[in-house]
């Protein structure tokens, strides 16, 4: 009956609402994490201090990198088990699990050893000053050097547990990790006047919490699931289809961290309060590109099955239709920030000055948000696909050859607020690009089928 269900998700159920079954829980689950990302910001601005908030603004990208390693291993690995369900290859798939999960623990420990031992020189490249330089370290040796590898690995197992149709078990994981987290937070900064710390070690507990919690998801689960994580099925065999789709979303996730350090680094030179400001709009800024991603790895399965089962038709409408999703939604969020951008910049930071220019600057930043969702999904469609490569030129040409170069070239022109009209001005150029690397890919899927048929 499970396996009826199954198949029935994947290859009939009315498009909509099989896209709804799995993103919706996903959809759910990035909210809640992203409440829990802001939570952080939010309590410690409670103290009113703004080089905390930009103490923990400096290193937020660094610690956004282990969410390319989960994606690089996790959302690898999950794109290949969906295609290989799709072609009804369940034998390989725990090779691919236990290569996913081992191998992502083992890269992001090391990554975690190297910040340990370089974050005296990682601080100041990140735009520490003398004033906050403490706070952010701090920050930093919980979030990374402690709680790297359960945070990667929370995230990997999510993803995996997605792969098979099991949205609402891995939805449910992330939302139990964030919750904790909301919960940890004035507890340990303010009931044990840890500040800084208490809220880094929130985030550490919560995302370890989260991968016991998926632990026992998969024990409950194990004659229901191909995945297996026993280190006798680790193999490099799939190493290289697993990175051809995770270097693709790594690198995205990679190169938009590079632009929020650059960003970051560019405020510093205006001062603590620009830097706070810009931390906390881009929190603020991140939602709805959450909500976004939500209904990505929600279709991502649904795309990457019925790719594989050669179904281009139905691969077509569930992407098309998570498109037109997103840009609504969108659409919606923008409207919010426009209206009640100073009210949200002062339920974060009460302080006016920070609260003021936050208000500001996050009425420009918001009106990249519709065309940034269109983009950041039509590049996870084509990772869904296994065209890692048409994805990762995609991300290159968008946050590399454009993002960086011209957040430097609009902060030497016009200045701060330069910089935030960037994002705006990348998505209207990457737009036409992006609807036509998909068209052209599409076209190249149906024109064997076609020369098939006649």
């Amino acid at each position: 009956m499970e396996e009826q269900t199954e198949k029935d998700l994947f290859e009939s159920m009315p498009v909509p609402r099989a896209v709804a079954t799995l993103a919706v829980p996903t959809i759910i689950s990035q909210v809640v994490t992203m409440i829990y990302n802001l939570a952080d910001t939010f309590f410690i601005g409670q103290i009113g201090d703004p080089t905390m908030v930009a103490a923990v603004s400096l290193v937020s990208p660094w610690f956004n990198l282990l969410t390319a390693l989960g994606n690089l291993f996790g959302l690898g690995g999950s794109s290949l088990i969906s295609r290989m369900l799709g072609v009804h290859n369940q034998k390989d798939i725990r090779h691919v699990s236990a290569f996913s999960i081992w191998g992502g623990a083992a890269v992001t420990l090391l990554f975690s050893l190297g910040t340990f031992f370089a974050r005296g020189p990682l601080l100041y490249f990140l735009g520490a000053s003398a004033d906050t330089y403490r706070y952010a370290e701090s920050y930093l040796l919980w979030v990374v050097v402690l709680g790297g590898v359960p945070t990667m690995v929370s995230l990997a197992l999510g993803h995996l547990l997605r792969s098979e149709g099991y949205a609402r078990q891995a939805s449910a994981g992330m939302m139990f990790g964030g919750i904790l987290n909301v919960v940890l937070d004035p507890v340990l900064i303010f009931g044990f006047h840890l500040h800084v710390i208490g809220a880094a070690a929130a985030t550490a507990f919560s995302n370890a919490a989260s991968v016991l919690f998926f632990a026992v998801q998969y024990l409950r689960l194990r004659n229901k699931t191909a995945v297996s994580f026993h280190p006798r099925y680790f193999t490099f065999r799939f190493t290289g289809p697993i990175f051809s789709v995770g270097l693709a979303s790594a690198l995205s996730t990679t190169l938009s961290n590079a632009s929020n350090m650059v960003m970051v680094r560019l405020a510093s030179g205006y001062g603590d309060i620009p830097v706070a400001a810009c931390g906390i709009i881009k929190r603020i800024d991140q939602f709805p590109l959450n909500v976004s991603m939500g209904l990505c790895q929600g279709f991502m399965p649904l795309v990457g099955y019925n790719y594989a089962a050669k179904n281009y038709q139905r691969m077509r409408k569930v992407s098309v239709f998570s498109w037109k999703t997103a840009l609504v939604m969108s659409a919606c969020f923008v409207a919010c920030f426009a209206i009640f951008a100073p009210q949200l910049l002062h339920l974060f930071i009460p302080e006016r000055e920070t609260s003021t220019l936050g208000a500001a600057l996050l009425r420009i930043a918001c009106l990249a948000v519709p065309l940034q969702s269109v983009n950041f999904l039509i590049c996870y469609t084509l990772q869904a696909m296994g065209k890692g490569v048409q994805s990762a030129t995609l991300t290159f040409s968008r946050q590399g050859l454009l993002n960086i170069p011209l957040l430097i070239l609009m902060n030497r022109v016009f200045g701060l607020y330069g910089m935030i009209w960037t994002q705006l001005v990348v998505e209207v150029i990457m737009l036409p690009v992006s609807l036509g690397m998909y068209a052209h890919t599409f076209r190249e899927l149906k024109r064997p089928q076609a020369g098939k048929n006649t």
